[in-house]
């Protein structure tokens, strides 16, 4: 075989094993928040419940992201809410956890050959009750929060650079949930308190 032949069938091999090869995914560090003061409460158990049921299909896409809206409420609950008392239970359930991803408009003709449009949004929500009951199972206290946020991405991002806009949607809508709870806690709570 001459030199030639064996230059392009490198060349193509090259080719093939680089249209193989998927992109390095960018690691996302877990969202925690044991860096906050604990919320001690006066209840003997702390249960977390998660009543939201992802679609997994679109509109949704929360199940594509890399910390899941569900998940971050979970790691919340369990890094925040303390059990201190000797009865009683707290109960920590996610309501809703969705994100959905709404199409935009897009330029047509020239103007959209030579621009870069934010082709998806994404719209997210979380919603959450912490629910304090005695002994006896009847509900002492209760408080909601609820967190909703919007994000575009333009029509050139990557997959990495989309998740990372997923990540840090993700991260400001628990920040906000976080003040929300602690807010609500603070005012409808303040005797559960230790």
């Amino acid at each position: 075989m001459s030199l030639r032949p064996r230059f392009i069938a490198a060349v193509l091999l090259l080719l093939v094993a680089g249209c193989s090869t998927p992109p390095e995914r960018y690691p996302f560090a877990d969202l925690t928040y044991g860096h906050l003061p604990p919320i001690r409460l006066d209840v003997a158990v702390v249960d977390v419940v998660n009543d939201y049921r992802a679609p997994l299909r679109a509109p949704n896409v929360e199940h594509l992201f890399p910390v899941r809206p569900a998940d971050a409420a979970r790691r919340w609950a369990r890094d925040r809410l303390v059990p201190v008392g000797s009865s009683g239970v707290a109960r920590f359930t996610i309501l809703q956890a969705s994100v959905v991803e709404v199409p935009l408009d897009r330029s047509g003709g020239l103007q959209g050959f030579l621009t870069k449009d934010q082709s998806e949004r994404y719209d997210a929500v979380i919603e959450v009750r912490l629910d304090l009951e005695n002994a006896g199972g009847l509900r002492t206290g209760t408080v909601t929060a609820r967190a909703a946020r919007s994000q575009t991405v333009a029509e050139n991002a990557t997959l990495n650079e989309r998740e990372r806009v997923w990540y840090a949607l993700t991260e400001a809508l628990m920040n906000d949930l976080n003040a929300e709870l602690e807010r609500n806690i603070d005012l409808h709570l303040q005797r559960f308190l230790r």
